[in-house]
C-alpha cells in the first residue's frame, strides 16, 4: 500500500504548530508543577517535596490578597456579561434580518469598540462615572466596560449565524398554523440554541479574564485578574501558582460544561 509523501510544507506547519503548543502551554504545565510545591519550596524550581498545603492554604485567609472575594466577584460579574450578551447579541441579530434606516451606522457604531485600545475605554468609562458622581464599582463601571468587549463579537456570531438561516423553515412553520411567538420557540430558538451557548461562552470567557478594560472601572474592589496582577508583586510563595491552576481547572471545567451542553442540544434537535 503505497503512503503519499510529505511536503517541505507539511514539516513546516507541523514544526510551527509544535512551537506554538509548547509556547502556549509550557508556562502553564510549569505552574501547575509548582503549584503542588512543599511546604517550605518556594516559587521556582527545583520542587522541594510534593505537597496540596498550598491549595488548602487558598482557603485560609492571606496576609495579602483576597482571593474568594476577588473570584467570587469575577464569576458574578461574568454571569452578568454573559446573560445580556446572548440576550441583546440575540435580539440584534433578529433584529437586522430585516433592513431599516440607520442599520449601517448602528452596526459600525456597535462593533467599533474593538478598534479602540481597551485601556483608553477603561479610563473613559471611570471618568466619566466620577465626573457624574458615581463611584466605580465591579457591578455598574466594569460590567458596562465588558460588555463593549464582549457585545460586539457576540452581535457578529448571531450575524453570522441568521445569514446562513434559512427563512423556509419558519414559513412552514407558518403553513402549518404557527403564531410567531411558537415559531420562534419551537423552530428558530431550538435550531440556534447551539451558537447561543457559543456565545454565552464566549461572554463569560472573555469577562472572566479581562484585565484592561476592568483595570480603571472596577473600584475598591478587585476582580481575579486584577488581584492576581497585584499579588505578583508582593506574594513570594507557590500558593500564586495554586491559585493559578484552580482557575484553569475551573475555566476548563466550564468549557467542558459547554461543549456537554451543545451535544445535548443537538442530540436533541436530532431525535425531535
Amino acid at each position: 500500500m503505497s503512503h503519499e509523501k510529505r511536503t517541505l510544507e507539511f514539516y513546516v506547519l507541523a514544526a510551527f504548530f509544535t512551537l506554538f503548543v509548547l509556547f502556549l502551554y509550557g508556562p502553564l504545565s510549569a505552574i501547575l508543577i509548582l503549584s503542588f510545591q512543599g511546604e517550605t519550596g518556594g516559587l521556582t524550581f527545583p520542587l522541594n517535596g510534593v505537597s496540596l498545603h498550598w491549595f488548602a492554604n487558598l482557603f485560609e485567609r492571606q496576609a495579602v490578597g483576597d482571593f474568594g472575594g476577588s473570584f467570587k466577584r469575577s464569576l458574578v460579574l461574568g454571569v452578568m456579561v454573559m446573560i445580556v450578551t446572548v440576550a441583546v447579541s440575540l435580539l440584534a441579530g433578529l433584529a437586522f434580518r430585516r433592513k431599516f434606516r440607520g442599520a449601517t451606522a448602528l452596526f459600525y457604531l456597535a462593533v467599533a469598540s474593538l478598534v479602540v485600545p481597551s485601556i483608553i475605554i477603561s479610563l473613559g468609562i471611570g471618568v466619566v462615572f466620577q465626573q457624574i458622581g458615581f463611584r466605580p464599582a465591579w457591578y455598574t463601571s466594569a460590567f458596562g466596560a465588558h460588555l463593549t468587549w464582549t457585545l460586539p463579537f457576540g452581535v457578529l456570531i448571531m450575524f453570522a449565524v441568521f445569514n446562513r438561516f434559512s427563512p423556509a423553515y419558519e414559513e412552514a412553520a407558518r403553513d402549518l398554523g404557527a403564531s410567531s411567538w411558537q415559531t420562534f420557540a419551537h423552530v428558530v430558538l431550538p435550531m440556534i440554541a447551539p451558537s447561543l451557548i457559543g456565545v454565552g461562552l464566549f461572554g463569560f470567557t472573555l469577562s472572566y479574564d479581562e484585565f484592561a478594560r476592568t483595570l480603571m472601572t472596577s473600584g475598591t474592589f478587585n476582580t481575579l485578574p486584577l488581584e492576581i496582577y497585584g499579588m505578583t508583586t508582593n506574594v513570594t510563595t507557590p500558593v500564586l501558582y495554586a491559585l493559578g491552576t484552580v482557575t484553569t481547572v475551573f475555566s476548563f471545567l466550564v468549557i467542558l460544561a459547554t461543549l456537554a451542553a451543545i451535544l445535548y442540544v443537538g442530540r436533541r434537535r436530532a431525535r425531535a
